[in-house]
């Protein structure tokens, strides 16, 4: 039979009868699909004649980058290829693409993006439509996946289980274990259920490192199947190759999405990414949970003495996850960049191996084949973004102008590319650190203008989830150009495109100056420019650049410009404030007044959320206040007011993420030594947190839920009021000291 399906995973093992791949997908008319390949055979490239130990030879019409001809070798299974590799390897010699996985060259060189579509015999088993050894080609599919969201409570961080709580594919339903002995029981009949739903994605918030981990341990501890993959498969979670990498969670025939990690991943960027922060961002509400009490010692309580509390709470976790992947549009997301990637719908980050999904299938049939990734590879650094000095003090009618997508569009005018970069060809465009690339043959400047175009279709249809997945991809692959862990690193791609950065940055801002117009700061892809009395000529103004650049780039290189510039913003008011403890301007750090009322800030203190909630309001409230030419003295002094008196207590906290184990750092960082006091007040069996939040005391530093001393007022007036309203008060000509500090002693 014929069909078309949207792939779920690619997976792959090695068999008596060769590489086993195994492909899941979600067909809209069949449901879950399942194609079994057996008999592949992996494959690596030598240099022609290249001796051998193991694998099968077979001289292939393909060269290096570098001009060498090659020979293809076949192995029966990826391990003797690893081994066979490795003996090279060591012995001196030269493997390419012995690296990658045979899942991976299967599904890329079949082009496949997502969608694809199956030819050859089926049948249905367990509930799945199942392909042997079927044709595989790409097809154009956007699916409609089952979600279903899971979410349990546990007592403590390797307790046992609670309460299991299911939600999405037309089912809300939570399981509580009401005796320990009950507790295989509740679990199985879950597992059940999820089997019962069918859904195509498993979501919850941090649902790989803490839900499925824990249900995992628990069936290992219960001598129970962890039976929630499709046919009745086990599932199964891989921890993380270091503490800080997450771990990956492989549930046959479905995938697994965590709401914090695909949110990061689509950009999104809040001030935590707990699920009551997030929760009450985005949808406006959060966690059932009392203010001010432990979740762990509220969560027994209510086991023990209100189950049906426990259910609810269990619950609202449950759909807090699902809504807020509909709000956020994850799962479209999702889709949207597995269609441009080729990568799995759960893979977070991966913008190398996107990059070789979509460039390696297009090399090969140019008769190239390309390096493995260097074992050995040591970092060179390639310039950053042009940042240009600033002018520092209180402006007014500022327009930022943004070049769009400038380094993609660098990549596309000039032809950077890898295999440009090896080609011979006569006329060459000039590049950066001896670079030089050939005018006919590249790559990437097509795939990039393929993204932009259809970035451009995705903006007119209003597809802001498909448009932020492009500019995402896009962006990656300077990126990825200057890594040693990409195939083609070489420290001249990435400075031909970042000091033609330099270039196009500077080279602007004395377009503006020439015309009269004060530059007062630039930084990677953004010129501010002072226009006074002409602010509205910034649409003629932009035009006016672009025609420059077309006209320069035809004259000097003979290319034909992809640089836009458009306008970003129009400041009626705007601050660049001076670096702390000089006269010199800062880089980065920001505030304007649109001409629309709209406060944008950059980089201040009023965005960072390593300050308190005391120094990002008051600074925010003080730019509002210039800004408006409205009065701010008196202001000023009632707020000092405020925290003196203790009104302004729960604006005090400092919250901070922890980088390792409490119990393994020497550092006497203040949130270091609250979170080590806050170890010893935790209850026995309560999850270590990841993050604290404490205030500074007369004492030092203290966790807030295990205060003891009197907060240190002194503290709060020096080194967080003051410093966040001096960053506006300077560009005034006056200082927190000189407004407030005078009455603050005489108190």
């Amino acid at each position: 039979m014929d069909l078309e399906a949207f792939l779920l995973s690619a997976e792959w093992r090695d068999s008596d009868a060769g590489v086993e791949l195994t492909l899941w997908a979600s067909s809209p008319e069949h449901g879950p699909v399942k194609a079994t390949l057996t008999g592949q055979q992996p494959v690596m490239f030598v240099p022609r004649g290249a001796p051998l130990a193991d694998g099968r030879r077979e001289p292939r019409p393909l060269r290096t980058l570098q001009g060498a001809e090659v020979d293809a070798v076949y192995f029966k299974t990826q391990r003797a290829l690893l081994r066979e590799r490795d003996r090279i390897r060591a012995s001196g010699g030269v493997v390419l693409e012995s690296d990658l996985k045979p899942s991976a060259r299967f599904v890329m060189e079949r082009f496949v993006n997502g969608g694809l579509s199956l030819h050859g015999p089926a049948r249905r088993e367990n509930g799945v439509l199942c392909f042997f050894d079927p044709k595989v080609r790409a097809a154009d599919v956007t699916p409609e996946l089952r979600t279903l969201s899971l979410d349990i409570e546990t007592d403590g961080w390797e307790g046992p289980v609670l309460s299991i709580a299911l939600a999405g594919c037309g089912v809300e339903r939570v399981t509580a274990v009401k005796r320990p002995e009950d507790e295989r029981e509740v679990l199985a009949a879950a597992f059940a259920l999820i089997r019962e739903l069918d859904p195509d994605v498993l979501l919850g918030w941090n649902v790989v490192d803490f839900d499925l981990r824990a249900l995992q341990a628990r069936c290992e501890a219960l001598h129970l199947v962890f039976a929630i993959g499709r046919a009745g498969l086990a599932g199964r979670v891989l921890a993380g190759a270091t503490p800080q990498q997450p771990s990956l969670a492989r549930v046959p025939g479905r995938v697994v999405l965590d709401g914090v990690a695909t949110l990061k991943n689509a950009s999104w960027v809040l001030e935590r990414y707990t699920l009551d922060f997030v929760g009450r961002t985005l949808l406006g509400r959060g966690k059932l949970r009392a203010e001010g009490v432990d979740a762990l010692t509220e969560i027994r309580r209510m086991h023990r003495e209100d189950p049906e509390a426990l259910a609810a709470y269990n619950l609202e976790d449950a759909r807090l996850a699902l809504d807020l992947f509909e709000k956020a549009d994850l799962v479209g997301f999702s889709i949207a960049r597995a269609k441009l990637t080729g990568l799995p719908l759960d893979r977070q980050g991966g913008s190398v191996a996107a990059f070789d999904h979509l460039y390696l299938p297009v090399l090969h049939r140019r008769g190239f084949v390309a390096p493995d990734v260097a074992v050995d590879s040591t970092p060179m650094p390639s310039p950053g973004g042009q940042v240009l000095e600033s002018e520092p003090g209180l402006h007014t009618n500022v327009v930022s102008f943004d070049f769009r997508s400038l380094y993609p569009s660098i990549i596309r005018t000039f032809q950077v590319d890898p295999l440009a970069l090896w080609l011979d060809g006569p006329d060459r465009v000039q590049g950066f650190e001896g670079a030089s690339f050939a005018r006919e043959g590249a790559i990437l400047p097509a795939l990039i203008t393929h993204l932009h175009d259809e970035r451009g279709k995705a903006r007119a249809a209003a597809n802001e989830t498909l448009s932020r997945a492009i500019k995402i991809l896009m962006n990656s692959f300077y990126g990825v150009l200057g890594t040693p862990g990409c195939r083609f690193f070489d420290p001249r791609l990435a400075s031909s495109i970042t000091l033609r950065g330099h270039e196009v940055i500077e080279r602007s801002r004395a377009f503006f100056e020439e015309r009269g117009h004060g530059v007062i700061y630039g930084d990677t892809d953004s010129l501010f420019v002072k226009l006074g009395e002409r602010f509205d000529d910034a649409e003629r103004l932009a035009e006016a650049l672009n025609g420059w650049w077309r006209e320069t780039l035809w004259a000097e290189h003979r290319l034909k410009s992809d640089l836009e510039v458009r306008v970003d913003a129009r400041y009626a008011k705007f601050l660049m404030p001076t670096t702390r403890g000089s006269e010199r301007g800062s880089k980065k750090r920001y505030a304007g007044l649109t001409v629309a009322g709209e406060l944008v800030i950059r980089g201040l203190e009023a965005v960072r959320t390593d300050w308190t909630p005391l120094a990002r309001q008051a600074q925010r409230e003080l730019l509002q206040r210039v800004f408006a030419s409205e009065p701010w003295r008196e202001w000023l002094l009632g707020l000092r007011r405020e925290v003196l008196s203790g009104a302004a207590d729960e604006r005090l906290h400092y919250r901070k993420r922890l980088r390792r184990d409490v119990a393994d750092s020497a550092s006497a960082a203040p949130h270091v030594k609250a979170a080590r006091l806050a170890a010893e007040a935790a209850a026995d069996g309560e999850a270590v947190a990841t993050e604290v939040e404490y205030v500074m005391t007369v004492h030092g530093p203290e966790p807030v839920g295990a205060r003891t001393a009197p907060l240190d007022y002194g503290h709060y007036l020096e080194r967080q009021l003051a410093p966040a309203v001096d960053v506006v008060l300077r560009a005034l000509g006056t200082s927190y000291e000189r407004e407030a500090g005078e009455q603050l002693r005489l108190f």
